[in-house]
């Protein structure tokens, strides 16, 4: 069966699903849309949904896509969601055409050679989930990076359970599981040269990149 025959087949019962708990008087929350979006990729995921492009034909297929002008209004009032509710925060926020880049810096966000979230953190990442649940036409990936010091495939995979940290705790706070993939680089994408200290802070980093679902 065709990939596109297959996921309208599968997200017509999802939706089904979604309509008897909403003809029963209960309405689908945030949680229950993200497990019915994630039981229908999961029900088709390895072969289909490696593909990113097959992933997001399934998420925009589930929650909606955007399209012509609609894409950059559509992020325009997203950026301006986020600068509001993360001035002062430290967070940078990057527009690139119609993608956006939060950059956290992750001195800010990590202890030293850890990956659990500082707790002081946790508004900042709650105000971030807060406009990433508002805007769920959009797909995130999440990527760690790491200075040059000390082992790589120490760095490899410390930056890839920091990544891993951030999608675990947004999930937590109602954003879509499926909208989110995340990447560990280690070393190898320096935002400026490992040539001091103070260069090397700031290649220690985790960036959330927000691209819009487009038909």
């Amino acid at each position: 069966m065709r990939f596109s025959t297959l996921m309208v087949t599968l997200l017509s019962a999802g939706l089904v699903i979604s309509g008897c708990a909403t003809q029963n008087g209960a309405g689908v929350s945030n949680a229950g849309k993200g497990a019915a979006i994630g039981a229908v990729v999961g029900a088709i995921a390895g072969k289909s949904t490696s593909n990113h492009k097959n992933k997001r034909l399934v998420i925009g297929a589930a929650v909606g896509a955007l399209a012509g002008a609609a894409v950059g209004s559509y992020m325009d009032q997203q950026e301006k969601a986020l600068q509001q509710e993360l001035s002062g925060s430290g967070v940078k926020i990057i527009r690139d055409g119609d993608k956006l880049k939060l950059d956290i810096p992750a001195q800010l966000t990590f202890e030293l050679n850890r990956s659990d979230i500082r707790s002081n953190l946790y508004p900042v990442f709650n105000d971030i989930a807060k406009v990433l649940r508002d805007y769920e036409k959009t797909m995130l990936v999440i990527a760690g990076h790491t200075d040059d010091t000390g082992p790589y495939q120490y760095n490899m995979n410390l930056s890839q359970a920091r990544a891993g940290s951030v999608k675990q705790y947004l999930v937590s706070q109602g954003v879509q599981s499926i909208r989110v993939e995340t990447q560990g680089y280690g070393p190898s994408y320096p935002a400026v040269p490992n040539t001091s200290e103070s260069n090397r802070a700031a290649n220690r980093r985790v960036e959330i990149h927000i691209e819009p679902i487009v038909e």
